[in-house]
């Protein structure tokens, strides 16, 4: 039966590659390179890079293919819907076109699999559409939040307290409500600038893991406006950016000893 090999590798750094995913990287015959234009080139250059590194299997054929564009007007849920249709219809095609049926399609996935990342959503479409049957593997990686925080010299989390790991997004509806710390992901709309907190601190990283890492902390209400100031220079230098930050508000104990 075909597989699908879907292989964390890390933030950005090459070194990130555990020896799980590189033995998973050469048992692929295909390996699935996603091009996102010119302006997000490095992405797809990071990952032929590791397979110059670590890709030791001479038969193995790597593939690239173009990355829909999600379509951001209507409503964002069905928007992604129909892009990950869209991408799922693209690994159907492989499995049925590019494999034998005792082959291996290898996904290279930036950070893990299971951290804000569709890829496991869009084979299970691939797998209810029911054209081609294969089997699964899911290879974790070091994800932006672990090198947030190895970047900074920090614990993600504060004794006995939770974390909220949300979006930017969800952040700029409200803070969580459930928690005092806030890791946040995907965030197009600078939603820090929405914590009013005085006293909240960051702590801020974007390219994480790669040669152009930035990493910016301190108290929110002095570094907001720096960080939206890096954060534009870094876009238009580069142009594009992926970034991740941790927010504290100061611990509720004595409201929750009054409660």
């Amino acid at each position: 039966m075909r597989k699908i090999s879907v292989i964390g590798i890390g933030a950005g750094n090459p070194e990130h590659m555990t020896i799980q995913a590189i033995n998973a990287l050469n048992r692929a015959d295909v390996l699935l390179i996603p091009l996102k234009g010119d302006e997000k080139a490095f992405l797809a250059d990071a990952r032929r890079d590791i397979c110059a590194r670590f890709l030791t299997n001479p038969a193995c054929r790597i593939l690239d293919y173009a990355v829909p564009v999600r379509n951001a007007d209507g409503v964002y849920e069905d928007g992604v819907r129909d892009w990950h249709q869209a991408i799922a219809a693209i690994y159907e095609r492989t499995l049925l076109n590019d494999l034998g049926e005792d082959e291996t399609l290898g996904l290279l996935v930036w950070g893990d699999p299971m951290l804000y990342d569709s890829t496991l959503r869009i084979v299970d479409h691939v797998r209810a559409a029911g054209h081609v049957a294969f089997e699964m593997e899911v290879i974790p990686g070091i994800t932006s939040v672990q090198a947030l925080c190895a970047g900074h010299g920090i614990a993600l989390n504060r004794i006995g307290l939770p974390v909220e790991i949300t979006t930017g997004r969800r952040l700029a509806e409200g803070w969580p409500a459930a928690t005092r710390d806030a890791l946040v992901m995907l965030d197009g709309v600078q939603a820090f600038k929405t914590v009013q907190d005085p006293d909240a601190e960051i702590w801020w990283g974007a390219y994480l893991g790669t040669p152009h890492e930035i990493l910016l902390s301190g108290r929110l209400a002095d570094m907001a406006e720096t960080i939206a100031q890096t954060r534009s220079r870094a876009r238009a230098e580069h142009g594009w950016i992926m970034d991740t930050y941790l927010i504290r508000r100061p611990a509720a104990d004595a409201e929750e000893d009054a409660a």
